[in-house]
Parts: C-alpha cells; structure tokens; sequence
C-alpha cells in the first residue's frame, strides 16, 4: 500500500515538475508591444514576471502578471517565487502608430522559396512497369526542394529541366522538412514520352483575392487578410520568396449559408500593380505599397491603432469592397475579446448584423478576410474567419498583433 501511495505521489510530483516547465517554455524570449500595452502572462503560482526599469509600473497576481510598460526598451526577469531566476524576455517598446484603414479587394501573387512537394504517384515506367521512385527516401508532402545536384531549383520548369538532363541517373535532391534542410537520393524513371520523372507533383506559386486590412503611411507599408496563405493540396503555410499585391476586378460574389461559405471571385490578371508581398504568416501577409493611388484609399481617415484594453465587447464597423473599387462601412457586433491571445488569429468573436451585408453576402465570406474593424474611431483588428455552420459570425485578430507583423518588413 505504501509503494503504491508512494508511486502515485511521485507521478503527481513529476506532473507539476513538468507543468511548470511548460509554463515557463511557453514564455518567449523577445516582445514587441507598444506604449501604454499591458503585458498580461499566464502563470503558474510561484513564477513571477517583474520589469527591471524604474519606468515601468507592473502589477502581480497569483496566477498572471500584468505589466504597463510606459516607454524604451527593458527586460522582463521570470523568477520562481523572487529567488530563483528562470529566464530574460527582451521587450522592445513601439510608439502609438497610425494606420489608415483600407477594406479593398486586392489580388495576391506568391512565388516559393524553391518548389513545394505538394503530391505523389507513380510512375509507369517505359517498360510499362509502376515505379515509385520516391519511396523509402524521407521525402514527404508539405516539403520544400531547393536544390538537384547542387543547382538551386525555384520554379517547377527549373525541376523538370534538371532531371531530365540527368539521363536517368540518381539526382541529389535537397530539400526543407520542419524547418531542417535535407538531402536524399532519386532515380528518375523515363516514362513512353522519353521524359524523365521523380513521381512528385510540385508547385512553385499561389494566387488568390483578399482584403487589405490597413496602410501605415510612415513607412508605407500594408497588412492584408488577418491570416497566413495555405497550400490547397498540403494545408501548410506558404514558405514564399517574394510575391506581388495587386488590384483585381470582382467577378462574382456567392452568398454564404449554413454548412455552406460564400465567397467572393476575381481576377488577377492584367491588373495594376500595388506593391511586393514580403511576408506570409499565420497572421496575414505583409509588404510594401509602391503605388498607393492604386488602393484608392481616403488619407484623410488616419487613425490610431487601438490598445486591446480600449477594445470593447458591442458595436462596431468593417470596411469592405463588394462593388469594384467602392468600400462601404458596415456594422458588426463584437461578441467575446480573448486580451491574452497572442497565439493564433481568433482574438475576436464578432457577429455581422448590417441588413444590407446580409443580403448581399449571408454574413462573412471568402474573400472578405482582411476587412478592417473600427470602433471608436481606432483601428482594433481585421475579419480572418467564417463560422461554417452559422456565416453570420465569425473571428477577428487584434490590430496591434497585425502591426507588429508589419513592423518585421522593414
């Protein structure tokens, strides 16, 4: 019986050991916030979160630390119960900025760093035979090839071109896998078209329409969509090495319905250029505007971006464009705030409740994500998703985490 109390006791020991090492894991290292946030950070009891600058006002609680930071630069000290130190967080500290919110639609051209694996099958061979020569080699969908035979491979002309020079022979193929790069061996198959072949299907570029949340005039750069663009084929996030914002013409809208999302269709092609996509994240995608009178935008609606303090569940607008070229405000709800979420882009719960959004699009659509939300004349978030079961709701991401996303562009 004493083992057995003993064993239980032990495990329950190791379970809290390991909690509080995933508590103080989940701290990061490095903090971008901006003057006057409050830094609000779940903790375990006993883990204390205190600034060492004299500038700085922070409050404790048993379970979270919340923290003013007021101006400059400082570092956040984790300690266990004051004694024993845990780890440093830098924080950076941005002045209050300025945005103009956008809400047109834009096209979106996105070109990979190297050529993403996004199938595979195989091959019949020139004796007729199936072959799989990918097989046993590690390389998987959702990788990345960046090299054959050390030549570096960005489109998919590129892969094909290089294969088939080897005549057949084994080509080495680097390649990233979970942010690690790679190598392995295959031999092409030549197929009754006397092409060479490696059974993977690849792609070397995205298209598609969004919405552009916001410009900050101050260093000319956008947000767009609220968040990342995915592989149809393999659901992972496009690793790009450039890409173009441009304008698009709306070709058709859908209404959306339970179970079924809307969406709005437009075209890409022979439009004018807006500016280069620089980033692609789990929070939208970011870059530069070269040539601002194609957004079309009122620079006179300038407008702080809103701290998540000063964001309240109730009334509010989005800016969208359903009509080419036209960007009209309509009223929402914001339902439920999640202020400590700095993890995924569902900061917000909101509820269309303008008639004339309804009837044109059931509530949110495709196409729609990006859509700036204002309320009290400040800049608080943009429109990223639908909920498929009830169109009329949907989630939004907080203002300040678009902007810091920004920030990372210059």
């Amino acid at each position: 019986m004493k083992k057995t109390v003993t064993k239980l006791l032990l495990v329950f020991f190791l379970m809290i050991i390991y909690a509080y090492m995933i508590s103080i894991e989940n701290i990061p290292d490095n903090l971008v916030i901006f003057e006057g946030e409050n830094i609000a950070m779940k903790t375990l009891l006993g883990i204390n979160v205190k600034l060492n600058a004299e500038t700085m006002e922070t409050v404790s609680s048993t379970n979270s630390n919340s923290i003013s930071p007021k101006s400059g630069k400082a570092t956040l000290e984790v300690s266990l119960f004051d004694s024993i130190s845990l780890k440093d967080v830098n924080v950076d500290i941005l002045p209050k900025t300025t945005v103009i919110p956008v809400g047109s639609i834009a096209g979106v051209k996105l070109y990979t760093s190297g050529v993403l694996v996004v199938g595979m099958s195989e091959i019949e061979g020139i004796d007729n035979k199936k072959y799989k020569p990918y097989e046993n080699t590690g390389i998987k969908e959702g990788d990345t090839i960046t090299q054959i035979n050390d030549v570096s491979i960005s489109t998919t002309e590129e892969l094909m071109k290089t294969v088939n020079q080897a005549h057949g022979k084994a080509v080495k193929i680097q390649y990233i896998q979970s942010e690690q790069t790679k190598e392995c061996s295959i031999e092409p198959v030549q197929t009754t078209s006397n092409e060479y072949k490696l059974g993977l299907w690849v792609r070397d570029s995205a298209a598609g329409v969004g919405t552009v949340s916001f410009y900050e005039p101050s260093t000319k750069t956008f947000g767009a969509l609220g968040h990342g663009i995915t592989d149809i084929d393999t659901e992972e996030l496009i690793n790009i090495a450039s890409g173009e914002f441009v304008t698009t013409r709306i070709l058709n809208i859908t209404k959306g319905e339970s179970g079924l999302p809307g969406k709005i269709q437009g075209t890409v092609e022979n439009q004018q250029n807006i500016g280069k996509i620089y980033k692609n994240s789990k929070f939208g995608i970011y870059g530069t505007v070269d040539n601002l009178a194609s957004l079309n935008i009122d620079t006179s609606k300038e407008m702080e971006v809103a701290l998540r303090e000063e964001i309240q569940v109730g009334k509010a607008t989005i800016l969208c464009s359903l009509d080419n070229q036209k960007v009209e405000e309509y009223e929402i709800e914001i339902e439920k705030i999640y202020k400590e979420n700095n993890y995924d882009n569902k900061s917000m719960q909101i509820k269309v409740t303008d008639e004339r959004l309804l009837e044109k699009t059931g509530g949110i659509i495709q196409g729609m994500s990006g859509s700036p939300i204002i309320q009290n004349n400040k800049f608080v978030g943009s429109v990223t998703h639908v909920l498929v079961n009830n169109p009329q709701e949907g989630y939004a991401v907080f203002g300040d985490i678009m902007l810091k996303q920004s920030k990372e562009v210059n």
